[in-house]
Parts: C-alpha cells; sequence; structure tokens
C-alpha cells in the first residue's frame, strides 16, 4: 500500500488491480474561470472517479469546501464506489494542487491507504499513457467506507486567537507571496488581503519543480520549512480555502517533519471576518 506518493508509471502498472481505485480531485481557482467537472467528462486516466471537493464538504457552511460530516462522507464514498480496503490513489489536472487536499482529507477520515500521483495528469499525459471520457462507471464496493474522524487535525478562527497570545503553534501560509503580503487582491470577493499575524509564509509552490509539477527533492524541501523557522514547535497550516494548505502538510510528511493541523477556514474564513486581525507586509 501507498500513502504519500506514486508515479505514473507506478499506477499504470497497477491500474487494473482490483484493489486499487483513482480519483480526479481537480479544483480551480474561481479567477482561473476553468470547469473541473467538464474538463473531466472531456478525459482522465482510464477507469477514474470524479472526486469533488465541492460537492464532498459541509452545504451548511458558508464557507467554500468545509469538511463534511463522517456521515456524508462515508455516503459519498459509498457512491464513488470507495471501498475500506481499497488503495486510494488521488490526482488532479494541474500537477499538484488540490489532489493534497483529497490526501488529506482521506486521512482525516481515517484511511491511511491515500497517495497522490506525482505530477498529476501532466505527467500522466507525458509519458504517453491512454486518456478516456466520459463519466466513469461506479462499482459499488464489497466493504463500505467507515470513517474516523481524527478531530484534533484542525483549528478554528478562535484556536488562532489564542495562539495569538500564546505562540504555542507556528502557523505556515501557503498562498502565494503578493496575497501574503496584502499586495494581491483575493481570488474571493469580499476578502481583506494580508495574513494573519505572526504566520510564516510559504508558499505551496515553492516545494515544487516549476517545469514537472513534482515535489522537489527531499532536502530541499526540508530547507524551505526550516528557512520559515520550522523546528520542533507544532504546526498549523493555512491557505486561501484549505486546499493549498494539504501541500504543505503533504510536504512535511513526506519530508519526515512534523505532522500539522489544519485550518479548515483558512483565508477564506479569516479574511471575511472584520473582527479578526490581520498583518500585511514582511
Amino acid at each position: 500500500m501507498a500513502n504519500t506518493l506514486v508515479s505514473v508509471d507506478w499506477l499504470h502498472q497497477h491500474l487494473d488491480d482490483a484493489h486499487v481505485i483513482v480519483l480526479d480531485a481537480s479544483y480551480h481557482l474561481p479567477t482561473a474561470k476553468r470547469d473541473p467537472d467538464q474538463e473531466f467528462v472531456g478525459q482522465h486516466i482510464p477507469g477514474a472517479l470524479r472526486f469533488d471537493i465541492d460537492e464532498i464538504s459541509d452545504h451548511q457552511s458558508e464557507l467554500p469546501h468545509m469538511l463534511p460530516s463522517a456521515e456524508q462522507f462515508d455516503q459519498a464514498m459509498q457512491d464513488l464506489g470507495v471501498g475500506a480496503d481499497m488503495q486510494i490513489i488521488v490526482y488532479d489536472s494541474v500537477g499538484l494542487f488540490s489532489a493534497a487536499r483529497a490526501w488529506w482529507m482521506f486521512r482525516y477520515f481515517g484511511h491511511d491507504e491515500v497517495a497522490v500521483l506525482e505530477g498529476g495528469l501532466p505527467a500522466w499525459i507525458a509519458a504517453g499513457y491512454d486518456v478516456e471520457a466520459g463519466r466513469g462507471k461506479v462499482i459499488p464496493p464489497s466493504h463500505p467506507f467507515q470513517s474516523k474522524r481524527h478531530l484534533g487535525w484542525t483549528v478554528d478562527a478562535e484556536d488562532l486567537l489564542q495562539n495569538l497570545e500564546s505562540g504555542d503553534y507556528l502557523v505556515l501560509d501557503a498562498r502565494a507571496n503578493p496575497r501574503y503580503l496584502g499586495e494581491a487582491p483575493e481570488p474571493r470577493p469580499g476578502m481583506r488581503s494580508g495574513h494573519i499575524p505572526e504566520s510564516a509564509n510559504v508558499p505551496f509552490t515553492d516545494l515544487l519543480d516549476a517545469n514537472t509539477g513534482c515535489f522537489k527533492p527531499v532536502e530541499e524541501i526540508r530547507e524551505r520549512f526550516v528557512k520559515a523557522g520550522v523546528k520542533h514547535q507544532p504546526l498549523i497550516v493555512s491557505c486561501g480555502s484549505g486546499v493549498t494548505a494539504c501541500v504543505l502538510a503533504l510536504g512535511l510528511e513526506i519530508a519526515g517533519m512534523l505532522e500539522p493541523k489544519l485550518y479548515d477556514g483558512s483565508w477564506s474564513e479569516w479574511g471575511g471576518r472584520d473582527d479578526l486581525p490581520i498583518a500585511t507586509g514582511d
């Protein structure tokens, strides 16, 4: 079983294994004006099914794609044909962007046999492997998915307010540096610009090879986190809406560093609330 990364060659060799299921977890920022669902129907890895982080979320929340309840997640997995005994491979159409969110979600709900496809769909196509169109066929799982949530893996705005007083956690912000500095507008309307005070900026793209969309060598990833102040202090990861923060979580995992907590509301909540303090600049 794989629980961090697999290569396109590995997936090609195991694509027909009965216990392997492939999920397209593509998502795009509102400013990208791309429809990941339509793109999936146009082309995807053969046999893949669509894992929509907007659909598999808490629809009672006003914030984007917040974590669903265990019951909602289990039902969504039943509808997708994801069983408790399966090796899950997630990918996205960018390379590595939203696939890490799906990886993190499965682990949060107690399923460790999940890995991200390095380089995603672009790497699969570049390797010369086939794609297919359509929706894909769902096969009901023989062993239904049963969630076991790790409730201590997330924090909310109130936890972060307390952390401003205690300084117990180092907060890592995965957004692009101009957004962190408050120099670039947020992709969602109504958001203030800036960052959570005392947080450190580690743009998720700093961990990736710009040409391949794959992670840089482990030592370079480790050095980038150390540069941001990561030592032995507990960590919280944040971003715009809880998606690319999970790239940092995956990077920390493959670098053998500390397991972070996720601020699921991220800047969509913090930047949208006038009662929460913000900082700008370095």
